[in-house]
């Protein structure tokens, strides 16, 4: 590996545990995800799984279903960025599970052309569609 390789590697492993620890704030009980956009080295965004703002942050009802308007950690961190002066143009995406479907759209329309996730999901597709856009893609254990 050369040393840019490395070097980058270390930075994904980094931004991807950074990522785990912003997961923490989310109020979700069946899975916590966070994600990072970040860009020239700098994080421009972050977000985690949880309700829109101004609502209860309670993610699943009493039989333990995710409820439908539950934000997913990828959605929230693009989204975010609406509200700012920021661009995700050329940026990267650190998120600590594999984005669905619905996610991957909003990252390819969001013009991010790097994933980096820390586990798989049971569903390919999100992963699938990225890689389809150009969108370079890797999954990293995280130390």
């Amino acid at each position: 590996m050369n040393n840019n390789n490395e070097k980058q590697n270390i930075l994904d492993n980094r931004y991807l545990r950074m990522a785990r620890i912003w997961a923490e704030n989310s109020y979700c009980q069946r899975r916590k995800v966070g994600a990072l956009i970040v860009k020239n080295k700098m994080i421009i965004s972050d977000g985690y799984n949880g309700t829109p703002s101004g609502f209860d942050n309670l993610c699943e009802d009493e039989t333990g279903k995710t409820i439908p308007y539950v934000l997913h950690a990828e959605a929230n961190a693009i989204t975010k960025i609406a509200r700012t002066n920021n661009s995700s143009e050329g940026a990267t995406l650190y998120v600590t599970a594999a984005p669905c479907i619905e996610c991957s759209k909003l990252i390819i329309q969001a013009g991010i052309i790097r994933v980096v996730y820390g586990e798989e999901y049971r569903l390919t597709d999100g992963v699938d569609l990225l890689k389809q856009a150009g969108i370079e893609v890797q999954c990293m254990n995280i130390d």
